[in-house]
């Protein structure tokens, strides 16, 4: 057995690397160098053996050891470039030409060695390919043809030379060996055949079952004909729930044009295809009913060839692969891209308002400065300076106004907003805030009032901070309310809260700017508003100061009927689960501090 285990091994060196890849191509290699080199070897070995028993050989005998020889020459062939179809059609050529100077000179067609032309495509036929067939078949034709000439031309000679006896053994030993040689080719091949064939079944059943990628094979209508074990994982149903039409009828109704386009491309136009679409999951068709759930599917698809579909409409193979997470992946791009965007322009904006609200009070307090620099040149009276210094000083308090706003919001945005907690009564706080607000409603000719009730508790919160969010939410109701409107601002008691209400029956806001309502620098213009002085900090300012007490903003409204600001807060901030934070970090704000969020909700006013 080591004998012949070093025997097959050396065989195996002899194979061409090229065919080592493949068990049946590497078979046949074999299959044809074996024999061969066995044949040659043996011819080799014995030819010295038989000059010093018998002398020089007849004739027959050294067209069969050239035979035996030259086939060490197709096996090298073979092993140096892996042509088997050049190696059998060296082989064919060999043995042809063998029978035909045999057959020449022992009798033509009547000679047995004849029979042997009929092997020699038989012999080129292991090679598994036509072309070595063919050209065997025409060798072996040719040699009949030869001989059939040379019978014609008298060439062929009637006696045996060497004797009848000497050329019928010839012709018996080179079938013998010949039938051998093609044995030991055919065999190797036939033996590993089966057993090729059911490792490579093997090696693709585990391939297509630990694939995460689904392999389905559709029939020329898009009917499922196979799916691999991986759908089970991928669709959450049953390999047997997707065959036919079944898998069309997961598919997103939105996406089936796309998936049938895709088949159809692949099968009747012979395209390969990629495709997008949503598939449902996790429900069978025989189950409880489930909340449906689509996942996002990548489908390529393309014809199998036309040996294994046939006809112009061929069946298809596709490979469907979950890209739910690279879909979320683009999403979020997306999202980020449309953030960067709002943000770029909400940049825009402000830069725009700041340099209008800071521009106008700089340009009063320096042109008014410089009168009173000059006061003696225009001959300015008392009464006028005073006029001048008072609009200077509005100036400069509307100026610090928008810088100290300005300020506020960056500290809520960075998270250095500290709040400062203490008891008060929120009563005298809102009857406060209305009466620095009094003056400015009466010139603009808008009613003013705020009822309470005697029984508020006290809270615990930032008090300069709750005067900041009262003063905005009136500011802003002012100055949204047309002459003789109304502002009304109520409070009211329950267990563990307390809720203000500020009510105006201004222009309102429209359901598009109620999204944006909150975000830093935005304002309210539009159709139906003229307008109007500010930063657009107010309301962001308000939403931020809230969260930092853990409270609630509502805001309802309707165009031209007015707006109403309902602000809930807890009766001790401290106690709730804003009461260790100190920053708002609410994205629509550009808070990035983790905090509680302010509830802030936008509706129209039914």
């Amino acid at each position: 057995m080591s004998v012949l285990a070093t025997v097959s091994d050396y065989v195996d060196t002899l194979v061409h690397p090229l065919a080592r890849g493949d068990a049946l191509s590497a078979a046949r290699h074999r299959a044809f160098i074996a024999p061969r080199l066995a044949g040659g070897l043996s011819a080799l070995a014995v030819l010295p053996v038989r000059l010093a028993l018998w002398g020089l050989p007849s004739w027959a005998e050294i067209m069969v050891f050239g035979w035996l020889v030259s086939a060490l020459f197709a096996a090298y062939d073979l092993s140096r470039t892996g042509r088997l179809d050049r190696a059998y059609l060296m082989s064919s050529l060999a043995l042809t030409a063998l029978v035909t100077v045999v057959a020449t000179t022992s009798g033509g067609l009547g000679s047995s060695a004849v029979m042997l032309l009929v092997a020699v495509p038989l012999e080129a036929a292991l090679s598994g390919g036509r072309r070595p067939v063919l050209a065997a078949s025409s060798m072996a034709a040719a040699a009949v043809v030869l001989l059939l000439a040379a019978d014609a031309a008298g060439l062929v000679s009637a006696s045996r030379a060497g004797g009848g006896d000497s050329a019928a053994l010839t012709t018996v030993g080179v079938a013998v060996i010949y039938a051998s040689m093609v044995a030991l080719g055919s065999g190797l091949p036939a033996r590993i055949g089966p057993d090729l064939l059911r490792s490579e079944e093997a090696r693709y059943r585990l391939l297509a079952g630990n694939m995460t990628d689904v392999i389905i094979r559709h029939g020329r209508n898009g009917a499922v004909l196979f799916a691999s074990p991986a759908a089970e994982r991928l669709i959450g149903v049953p390999v047997s729930a997707l065959s036919g039409h079944r898998l069309f009828d997961r598919v997103h109704v939105a996406d089936r044009p796309a998936y049938l386009t895709a088949l159809s491309d692949a099968a009747f136009g012979g395209q390969s295809r990629s495709v997008e679409f949503r598939i449902l999951v996790g429900q069978n068709d025989d189950g409880a009913p489930a909340p449906p759930r689509f996942l996002w599917i990548e489908m390529r698809c393309r014809p199998l060839d036309a040996a294994e579909g046939g006809g112009a409409e061929r069946e298809v193979v596709s490979v469907l692969r979950d890209m739910t997470t690279r879909k979320a992946q683009e999403q979020a791009l997306e999202d980020a891209r449309l953030d960067a965007e709002l943000a770029n322009a909400t940049k825009g904006r402000f830069l725009a308002t700041m340099s209008h609200e800071l521009r106008t009070p700089l340009n009063a307090i320096i042109g008014f400065s410089d009168m009173l620099l000059n006061e003696q040149e225009l001959g300015l009276e008392g009464p006028r300076r005073r006029d001048y210094a008072r609009l200077i000083n509005e100036s400069g308090q509307h100026l610090l106004s928008v810088v100290n706003g300005i300020l506020d919001m960056s500290r809520i945005e960075t998270g250095n907003f500290e709040i400062t907690p203490e008891p008060f009564a929120l009563g005298p706080v809102i009857s406060g805030c209305c009466q620095l607000l009094a003056l400015k409603a009466h010139e603009a000719g808008i009613d003013l009032v705020h009822r309470h009730g005697t029984r508020l508790p006290e809270i615990v919160a930032d008090k300069r901070a709750i005067k900041q969010v009262l003063l905005n939410l009136l500011s802003n109701a002012v100055k949204f309310t047309p002459r003789d409107g109304r502002v009304c601002v109520s409070a009211t008691a329950e267990a563990s809260s307390v809720t203000i209400t500020v009510e105006d029956t201004g222009v309102g806001i429209s359901d598009a700017d109620l999204e944006h309502l909150g975000d830093p620098f935005f304002q309210v213009r539009g159709c139906y508003d003229r307008p109007r002085d500010g930063t657009g900090l107010g309301l962001s300012i308000v939403k931020g100061l809230v969260a930092l007490h853990g409270g609630q903003l509502d805001i309802d409204s309707r165009v031209g009927e007015g707006t109403r600001v309902t602000v809930r807060l807890p009766v001790n901030c401290e106690s709730g689960p804003a009461g260790s934070t100190r920053a708002h970090p609410d994205r629509s704000a550009a808070i990035a501090t983790p905090a509680p969020v302010a509830d802030m909700r936008v509706k129209k006013r039914a």
